[in-house]
């Protein structure tokens, strides 16, 4: 079980103690979960704000700050002789949290009447936001309370200090993220080598798969390949793979400690752009590339963001798509028919960093509220960047049919859509390009090993 240096740990919660500072904070670890039957689980994955704190990357494990006397408590049990049969000789209790610099352990069955105690002294007890049905289950429990008062427990001043700890990145938390960036790196060059006619999604997609897997971790979430690209988050792989048609793989890996890189590359089957399919990678590229030079502390995200629409509705009013002033257009949201999406979003120990706490405590603040217009809506991050975020940048293009028939059949935004003209791309499909990001004092860098992403590049690698 790799960790971190266990001052890393301390610190972080030393750190966590000095912004909540009364009553006790609870972090409950993941457990196991079935797929079809007790003891046939899915891959474990542990809770990332347990992992940041408690760095035990295994089921079984609850870790407790005390605020008020300073002690971290771990509570765990050690494996019996019929578990080790099974999987071998673990770590004991004692010895995981010697690594994490946690100097009391206690076995779980105390942990119940512990924090019944701590209720009846009238002490506050912290929780984070639970997202699975078993921590309901668990929290009830401990808690002694019904499934629908555990979120009686949610405690935003904790919610706040872990984000706002969690959204800067360290040193530690950088290189593990440029490991699954190159791990990354082989996965798509992989791809855009195999995608020829007569291949299938499903060949590109389990064997980047496999990829991520032999890196020591995992994908950091389900692999998103497929030719229908304008299917913005499509997880089917059903189609064989035809010349003339582009291929969007949205796919990262995670590494062996939780950290997760999220690529996007579109790519030609068939290893060369047709000139219609150039013309909108190009301005694609054009977003992607402008608008990470943007970025630097103290920005808005917002501003690339619109920024990148600008530079994409600009080139589609010089193809023939749009029309009129592209500044209102922006304004107005005309350009969300081809980009309805956020320009990106913080990226961690979660492929979407800490959204589990609440998307808008990791985008937004009191200075960036979130708009209710189509498209700038789910911009997920909006907020000013700080030295040591890590976002992702994913502008795209797609033409989707039923969007398409909706907006003309509403007449909705005749001024700025020639849909005449965008009915002769109905069956294009979608260009995205992605990188990672991080903010740097004064401006930023592209993690990682450069994937390739200009025209050139793409069909080069496809063709070596």
């Amino acid at each position: 079980m790799k960790t971190f240096p266990k001052q890393v740990y301390r610190q972080r919660r030393d750190r966590l103690r000095s912004l909540v500072k009364q009553g006790v904070i609870l972090f409950p670890g993941n457990e196991e979960s079935a797929m079809n039957y007790r003891s046939n689980t899915y891959r474990y994955r542990q809770d990332s704000s347990f992992l940041y704190y408690f760095g035990i990357n295994a089921p079984g494990f609850h870790g407790v700050m005390d605020l008020d006397s300073g002690e971290d408590i771990i509570y765990g049990d050690n494996l019996t002789v019929d578990d080790i049969i099974w999987m071998g000789e673990q770590p004991l209790v004692e010895e995981l949290a010697k690594r994490v610099d946690v100097k009391t352990v206690r076995p779980t069955a105390s942990l119940s009447g512990d924090l019944q105690s701590i209720k009846s002294s009238g002490r506050a007890i912290h929780i984070l936001p639970p997202y699975r049905g078993d921590h309901y289950l668990e929290l009830s429990k401990i808690l002694g309370v019904s499934c629908e008062k555990v979120n009686d427990f949610i405690s935003e001043s904790l919610i706040q200090a872990v984000v706002g700890m969690r959204s800067v990145k360290d040193a530690f938390e950088i290189e593990e993220m440029e490991r699954a960036v190159e791990i990354a790196w082989m996965m798509h060059t992989t791809a855009m080598r195999m995608g020829f006619p007569g291949n299938y999604e499903r060949e590109l997609a389990g064997t980047i798969e496999g990829i991520a897997l032999s890196g020591g971790g995992t994908v950091s979430f389900p692999v998103i390949l497929s030719m229908d690209g304008q299917t913005l988050h499509n997880h089917d792989h059903g189609n064989e793979l035809v010349k003339g048609r582009l291929v969007v793989n949205d796919s990262g890996a995670e590494t062996e400690m939780g950290y997760a890189s999220d690529i996007t590359r579109t790519f030609p089957v068939g290893g060369r752009f047709s000139t219609k399919q150039k013309e909108i990678y190009e301005i694609v590229l054009s977003a992607n590339v402008q608008s990470i030079a943007s970025y630097k502390p103290g920005i808005t995200h917002r501003e690339s963001h619109l920024l990148a629409a600008r530079i994409i509705a600009t080139g589609l009013k010089d193809l023939g798509l749009m029309k009129g002033d592209m500044d209102e257009a922006v304004a107005a949201g005309a350009h969300a028919l081809f980009f309805p999406h956020g320009l990106g979003h913080m990226l961690g120990l979660d492929v979407h960093d800490m959204e589990g706490l609440g998307e808008n405590y990791v985008g937004y603040d009191q200075q960036t509220q979130r708009s209710d217009q189509f498209g700038l809506a789910f911009l997920r991050m909006g907020r000013k960047l700080q030295e040591g975020f890590v976002l992702t940048n994913e502008p795209g293009c797609y033409f989707i049919p039923a969007l398409i028939d909706l907006w003309q059949r509403d007449k909705k935004f005749e001024s700025f859509i020639n849909y005449q003209k965008v009915n002769e791309y109905r069956q294009f499909g979608g260009v995205r390009i992605e990188d990672n990001v991080l903010i740097t004092p004064d401006g930023c860098r592209i993690l990682g090993k450069p994937i390739p992403k200009r025209v050139d590049e793409v069909e080069e690698t496809m063709n070596s």
